[in-house]
């Protein structure tokens, strides 16, 4: 098949699945073309079956915002016709649906019948599409895909319940690729370089905006390691950074906490980890608490959004209440207090994570684009 994809190229799990999908796609044989502002940062690698094709905006002083979508309308058009694509599969709704609508109409006009197909993310729906501002256009979009999915089940839920949906909605959960996660012996993994022998290690990544609550990360942490010697791992980067280095500063705890800013390596990152905090206020899925689970670390994360459909209580991790930092933290304490306990719950998080597996989720996806192609969605 040849199949474009659209989606942010940044750190943000939306770019991250879309990112892997596409080169697992090409893996197998198909024809990938990205179609985006800047190279995915996932994306490490370009050959005869992985394409990037750069979407440039033109500075106009008429125009106080760029138009992006229009831009990116036009440059979907092009890629489609000059390398006979199927299909378009676009991930998060705004504005990537809405432009691919546009360039379908296009092609339409030119003899070319584009097939869409639309993955949702999260903010695209709960925080940002809900926007009066947004939603009639967002609904209108995810009405004019051809076939419709969403990373959990959850999320299907929520834009159900926010959007009038005319489509059948499909459950296509997020994966990892278990081939780029080390093992625990790997090497590589040298814990003594980020904490004595007698500490733990807790990590958190995330893009540090405010639906994260990285002041409840650092509030969590703060009690654990008054019970159990401990470092903590800051993985990413984002508006909250400046606010955290500040509150680490003020609970003398700098030589604890380690920056770590973004990075393309989060897997090798995470064969440290003895425990993953990730207090969000909502999160459709929770593809940072995969990775984490996939390197063997159990998760502390609240109960909302996606988050139950991957952490199992008392399995794999414990979840909480949002803002409840001190379950949190006592359930934190629980795991990794005891190392027989500790190394149980790695055990149960890596063969949980193991559901989630690429070759468990890629042909789901292959489903869809072969149904789609054969006209029966």
């Amino acid at each position: 098949m040849k199949i474009g994809i659209v989606c942010y190229p940044t750190f943000g799990g939306s770019g991250v699945v879309a990112t892997e999908l596409g080169m697992a796609l090409a893996q197998k044989g198909h024809h990938v073309h990205f179609i985006t502002y800047k190279q995915p940062v996932r994306l490490d690698f370009i050959s005869n079956d992985i394409h990037f094709h750069e979407v440039f905006v033109e500075e106009y002083p008429l125009f106080h915002f760029q138009p992006y979508e229009l831009a990116l309308s036009s440059k979907i058009v092009e890629v489609v016709q000059q390398y006979n694509l199927e299909i378009l599969h676009v991930h998060y709704a705004i504005p990537h649906a809405y432009a691919a609508y546009m360039a379908k109409q296009m092609l339409r006009e030119k003899g070319i019948d584009i097939k869409v197909v639309t993955t949702l993310h999260g903010t695209d729906i709960t925080l940002v599409g809900s926007h009066p501002n947004y939603k009639s256009a967002v609904e209108f979009s995810i009405n004019n895909s051809d076939v419709v999915t969403t990373v959990s089940d959850s999320l299907r839920k929520d834009t159900l319940r926010l959007f009038s949906i005319r489509k059948e909605i499909k459950v296509i959960h997020n994966f990892i690729d278990f081939e780029k996660y080390p093992e625990i012996s790997n090497p590589e993994c040298q814990r003594h370089n980020i904490a004595n022998e007698d500490e733990r290690i807790i990590t958190h990544i995330s893009n540090m905006r405010p639906v994260k609550r990285v002041s409840d990360v650092l509030a969590i942490f703060y009690k654990i390691q008054q019970k159990i010697p401990s470092k903590l791992l800051l993985i990413g980067d984002g508006p909250d950074r400046e606010f955290l280095e500040e509150e680490v500063k003020k609970l003398e705890i700098k030589d604890k906490v380690l920056f770590l800013g973004n990075s393309h390596e989060v897997n090798k990152l995470l064969c440290y980890s003895d425990l993953f905090l990730l207090p969000s206020d909502t999160e459709s899925f929770g593809l940072a608490a995969l990775e984490a689970m996939a390197a063997r670390t159990p998760v502390i994360s609240t109960n909302s959004g996606g988050l139950p459909e991957v952490n199992v209580h008392g399995v794999t991790g414990f979840l909480s209440n949002v803002g409840d930092v001190d379950d949190m933290a006592k359930n934190g304490i629980y795991i990794l207090e005891d190392t027989d306990r500790l190394q149980q719950f790695k055990q149960h998080a890596l063969e949980q994570a193991k559901q989630f597996g690429l070759q468990n989720i890629l042909p789901a996806y292959k489903e869809v684009y072969r149904e789609v192609i054969k006209g029966c969605c």
